[in-house]
């Protein structure tokens, strides 16, 4: 199935498909401001916060994985069915996005995609926006996660042993130079660094699954690779990147949000 859809194949598609507007960052989670003031038809907006997350024990990191019941249900108010096709962005490079993406493949939702170059593309494509709330109709959805690999908390410590841990963090908070919302700074030991922004064009779009391949490889991924960041959400950019390339990843969901507040465990800096 498709990962990405460019915008003339969403506005061509339009409204018979799903569109979900993930806009987030942490400098400002609350993206609601910025949708009601103007968004792609239709696009019912997400909080990634609130929806696509559970919060509790820091012990479990910043975004563990949402529960499933909870998912089910905000998907079901975001208007979803069994079978709709789902299109999913954000406001620059689909780094939040991402995050919905891989929780509705993990659970059983089939064709779900990236818009390729997230809202922005859309606005240079010359497409409408609109403005205020959407309220769809409430959906049926059935969500059964677990359709993608993960790794715990365990499950990462061991993974440089067998394969190629990716810290998609930028490459200061990987050394450990700075760490600007976890209680530690550097990175799981054996982790390699890859930056999630060099996973994507200029203009905000994905590289080609050539070009991908071509960095992965040189970062030493040519058979079992998993994904972390700093909570959990980057890192499933990553996990597109990878899969675009053509390998099958896994997903530490706990990141480093989760490791850095264990204080059993070890920290690397370089």
């Amino acid at each position: 199935m498709p990962i990405l859809i460019s915008a003339a194949e969403l506005h061509a598609t339009l409204p018979t498909v799903r569109v979900l507007d993930v806009r987030w960052s942490l400098g400002v989670p609350d993206g609601r401001p910025a949708h009601l003031a103007g968004h792609i038809p239709g696009a019912v907006y997400v909080d990634l916060d609130a929806e696509l997350a559970r919060h509790g024990d820091p012990r479990d990191g910043r975004h563990p994985l949402p529960e499933p019941d909870a998912l089910q249900e905000a998907a079901r108010g975001w208007g979803l069915n069994d079978g709709d096709t789902v299109v999913v962005h954000d406001g620059a490079g689909n780094l939040a996005a991402a995050r919905a993406w891989w929780l509705l493949r993990d659970a059983g939702v089939a064709d779900v995609r990236l818009l390729d170059g997230a809202l922005p593309a859309w606005i240079a494509a010359g497409y409408p926006l609109v403005t205020g709330p959407e309220r769809p109709i409430r959906g049926s959805v059935t969500l059964k996660p677990g359709h993608l690999s993960t790794v715990d908390i365990d499950g990462a410590a061991r993974f440089p042993d067998h394969g190629v841990l990716l810290d998609a963090r930028a490459g200061e908070r990987y050394r450990g130079e700075t760490e600007p919302v976890d209680p530690r700074a550097g990175h799981i030991p054996g982790a390699v660094s890859a930056p999630t922004a060099d996973n994507l064009a200029e203009d905000g779009t994905f590289l080609s699954p050539e070009r991908l391949r071509e960095r992965f490889a040189a970062l030493g991924v040519s058979g079992p690779v998993a994904a972390y960041c700093g909570s959990g959400v980057t890192a499933a950019h990553t996990v597109v990147a990878l899969t675009l390339a053509g390998f099958s990843p896994a997903l530490y969901p706990g990141s480093w949000s989760q490791w850095s507040n264990h204080e059993d465990r070890p920290v690397a800096t370089s």
